[in-house]
């Protein structure tokens, strides 16, 4: 009999730095970690439940061996990586270029120990924009820092002034689980909202989706077995699956969604099973 209850999808905690912007009253003297909410509706959207997973910083309450994100990865039923800060270029190997391409380390070393955990339980792993490029360092790719100055050329893959109402066109490789999921579309528009981007990709891994104008990697699985590991450079939470035009990113949801429910459904024990009927 099928699970009645709805999936538990972890997702990874955006982090704030007190005085990141400026002097702020309240709250904001605090480290916060976050969930956007439209992050949170796009898993909603797919009748899952989406829970945040906090991170554990060197000025936090508890001790790190205080958290084992192995029992989250026990407890949910798959991961989703949020956008956010740049990935440290320590991350691969590289010095910042420019002191505002720093990245985020903390929240790399987070995600990175999160990401392994679920990859050990054998529980699906999704990556979105930053999530994107931390799942491809950490498997051993690399990144451009900054597309605009290192790959002289190439489309302007990040307009501030128009953020998520900044679109290009996404080609699918064919034979991919991506043109799978998309049988007889070849290109879309999808956002895009980030200046750095894949330089080498990691081992394992294939391209799923580039940009036509310039060859920019948009969207990568991972094909040397194991658990279900993917990820795209847009942000699927921002567009509109009514909208003409835009990427309809509800097959790519499902097919997350639908992975997340066979692995349950495989690790469910007799008395678990036998309670749901």
């Amino acid at each position: 009999m099928n699970d009645p209850r709805p999936l538990l999808v972890g997702v990874s905690a955006r982090i704030y730095y007190p005085g990141s912007h400026g002097p702020l009253p309240g709250v904001f003297t605090k480290t916060l970690h976050y969930l956007e909410q439209s992050v949170a509706h796009w898993v909603l959207s797919g009748h899952a439940m989406a829970v945040m997973i906090p991170a554990v910083t060197k000025d936090s309450l508890v001790m790190r061996s205080d958290l084992d994100l192995d029992d989250y990865a026990a407890a949910l039923d798959g991961l989703l990586l949020q956008g956010g800060n740049d990935v440290a270029p320590e991350c691969y190997g590289e010095t910042a270029l420019h002191p505002d391409w720093a990245g985020d380390a903390v929240r790399d070393r987070y995600e990175i120990e999160l990401v392994q955990a679920f990859i050990r339980a054998g529980k699906p792993v999704f990556g979105i924009c930053r999530g994107f490029q931390l799942i491809n360092v950490m498997h051993g790719g690399s990144l451009w820092q900054d597309i605009t100055s290192q790959r002289p050329g190439s489309l302007d893959h990040r307009a501030l002034e128009r953020y998520e109402k900044h679109f290009h066109e996404v080609e699918i490789v064919p034979g991919t689980r991506l043109a799978q999921l998309y049988p007889g579309v070849a290109r879309a528009r999808a956002n895009s909202i980030h200046h750095q981007g894949i330089k080498q990709l990691a081992p394992g891994f294939e391209v799923e989706a580039r940009c036509p104008d310039d060859g920019m990697v948009e969207a990568i699985r991972r094909t040397a077995g194991g658990s279900y590991v993917a990820a795209v450079q847009w942000h699927p939470e921002f567009h509109h699956p009514l909208q003409p035009g835009q990427f309809d990113d509800s097959a790519m949801l499902r097919d997350f969604l639908d992975a997340c429910r066979a692995v349950r459904a495989a690790n469910a024990t007799p008395s678990t099973a036998q309670s749901l009927r």
